[in-house]
């Protein structure tokens, strides 16, 4: 099960292997913000809370704008994060930075 905490709106869904959490989330309604859905902006910046092993390894763009510590801490950007495998719970807030 995969649990997507945007800014007022939490929904649970069945994760689908090679979504991106930002695909996810708008696919079923959840506020998630986001503005270019290409890895630049940084706005759909996620904390995942659990279930970090079943997302893919993160991408350039992603050590590009969160750097090792927020990686480290569990950050991800939503549309960089992809989906590994079906199966497993994982769970993301939209944690923007403004």
């Amino acid at each position: 099960m995969l649990t997507l905490k945007g800014r007022t709106i939490e929904k649970r869904i069945e994760p689908r292997a090679g979504a991106t959490l930002l695909e996810l989330a708008l696919g079923a309604g959840v506020d998630w913000q986001f503005n270019c859905s290409r890895g630049t902006c940084a706005r759909c910046r996620c904390l995942v809370t659990e279930g970090g092993e079943h997302l893919e390894e993160s991408t350039d763009a992603e050590w590009d704008r969160l750097g090792p510590d927020e990686l480290d801490a569990g950050y991800r950007l939503g549309c960089q994060a992809r989906v590994a495998a079906d199966g497993g719970a994982i769970a993301a807030v939209n944690r923007t930075y403004f």
